[in-house]
């Protein structure tokens, strides 16, 4: 009997894998519903390959779309749409937990795991504590932005403005790019709020927020609440992801002002202090957002090269956004440095990092540019015609789960929209999943000491 027990306990799932394929079941949920006939305008429902394409780009909080919301999704489909971009922003695991943890009253270690998988939490105690939070928090800031959109959005449309600034602040929030601005501009975005600071720094704010990480925000929190005690101390994460987000943020603002600075399909008309809104609100986007307030495919191509490395780095790990992670690429760069230096360990902050955090940290770098190069290798095939930058920005945005595009998602046929949607999955759940997966595995402890392999590398 307890043998049969511990068959059945060892061919549970691991929680990452759990996860992953909650993201695939609310993904076909949602392509079948956007089938039917009343979430369209013209009463026949969107073509499968069209409604799986907007259903994981929503889910997967990327941005990159085939339709205009507003132009072909009638009230219940846009409903839909906000409705998978929370969910896949904060995910399914988050809901359930919090469902667990609060409605109940009940959880069980498997649900706990789950929840520590989802919102990397170092301390297992802790994870009820920051399922509440992820939940609060992504409610607060929602309605505190809607209530900020709406000052601008209800005298402009009326009644429908309260639509338009919650559906904006959720997509905003969950760092997905998915907007309603079509009223105004077909796939416009917000290139119309470049002159509106409340509009375009709100969103900034909102993308900042849901971008930063749940563990992070929590522990930002944490020392607030406990700064006259004295002992509270922002953790080693904390400040790492802090640091290079500020970095990070500079460096675009900065390079993207001086790139388009003269280009008159951007910016080059615009007052200086559009000119600086516009630089400092696609630097934030390249966060994983997915807004824009320029036309991308009249970016300079040198911008494009910047902004896809910008894309690429993503947002904090356990965060609505998407990309490697600045925690990844903080390790890489850390480690880069102590190379140099002749270090035998990677420090900063008078911490030293984990041999394994820095072979993990790499090989997710490695696993996301062969995901983009696969990819742009099938774009490439898809759409010979297209600017190779194109095809290189469009894949580096999909895997990114960014939203940006440079026009060849509207070129590609089936082979290269099954390209993007596999893009788009493998960036939402591929550092929470397939990585995870992997390093949760059980390894057979062996004590067998192998002899040291010479190879001469560089």
């Amino acid at each position: 009997m307890k043998g049969s027990v511990y068959k059945m306990q060892k061919k549970r799932l691991a929680p990452a894998t759990v996860i992953t394929l909650s993201f695939l079941a609310l993904i076909f949920c949602g392509a079948l519903l956007f089938t039917l006939p009343f979430m369209t305008r013209d009463g026949e429902g969107l073509p499968f390959l069209t409604a799986l394409f907007t259903a994981t780009s929503s889910v997967c909080v990327t941005g990159l779309t085939l339709i205009d919301p507003v132009v072909t999704l009638t009230a219940p489909g846009q409903i839909l749409l906000c409705l998978l971009i929370e969910a896949g922003g904060l995910s399914m695991v988050t809901f359930v937990s919090f469902f667990m943890f609060t409605v109940r009253k009940k959880s069980s270690l498997r649900s706990m795991r789950l929840a520590q998988e989802y919102t990397n939490m170092f301390e297992f105690s802790e994870v009820k504590s920051m399922v509440r939070l992820v939940v609060a928090t992504a409610f607060i800031c929602q309605l505190a932005g809607a209530c900020v959109f709406a000052t601008r959005f209800i005298p402009k449309y009326g009644a429908k403005g309260i639509w338009v600034s919650v559906f904006t602040a959720i997509s905003a929030y969950c760092n997905a790019g998915f907007d309603l601005f079509g009223i105004e501009q077909e796939f416009g975005s917000l290139v119309n709020y470049n002159g509106d600071p409340l509009i375009m720094y709100t969103v900034m704010a909102l993308i900042i927020t849901g971008g930063i990480g749940f563990f992070v925000f929590y522990d930002v929190l944490y020392c607030i609440k406990n700064r006259k005690q004295g002992n509270a101390r922002l953790s080693f994460h904390t400040r790492i992801v802090l640091t290079f987000t500020a970095i990070l943020l500079a460096f675009g603002f900065a390079a993207f002002f001086v790139c388009e600075y003269t280009n008159p399909d951007t910016i080059a008309d615009m007052p200086l202090p559009e000119k600086l809104t516009a630089s400092l609100f696609q630097s934030v986007t390249a966060r994983t957002a997915g807004f824009a307030s320029v036309d991308i495919t009249a970016m300079n191509p040198l911008t494009k090269a910047i902004m896809m490395f910008l894309m690429f780095i993503g947002a904090g790990s356990g965060s609505t956004g998407g990309g490697v992670k600045i925690t990844t690429f903080s390790v890489i760069v850390l480690s880069i440095k102590s190379v140099i230096k002749g270090n035998d360990e990677t420090t900063a902050f008078s911490y030293r990092l984990d041999h394994k955090t820095v072979a993990k940290s790499m090989t997710i770098v490695f696993l996301g540019f062969s995901v983009v190069f696969l990819v742009s290798c099938v774009l490439f095939a898809d759409c010979p015609d297209a600017n190779p930058i194109n095809i290189f920005f469009e894949a580096v945005s999909a895997f990114a789960t960014v939203g940006l595009t440079a026009g060849i998602t509207a070129q590609c046929s089936p082979v290269g929209l099954i390209a993007l949607i596999t893009a788009m999955l493998i960036g939402r759940v591929g550092p929470v999943g397939f990585v995870l997966t992997l390093s949760s595995k059980k390894r057979e402890i062996n004590d067998t000491v192998m002899p040291e392999g010479k190879i001469m590398v560089g």
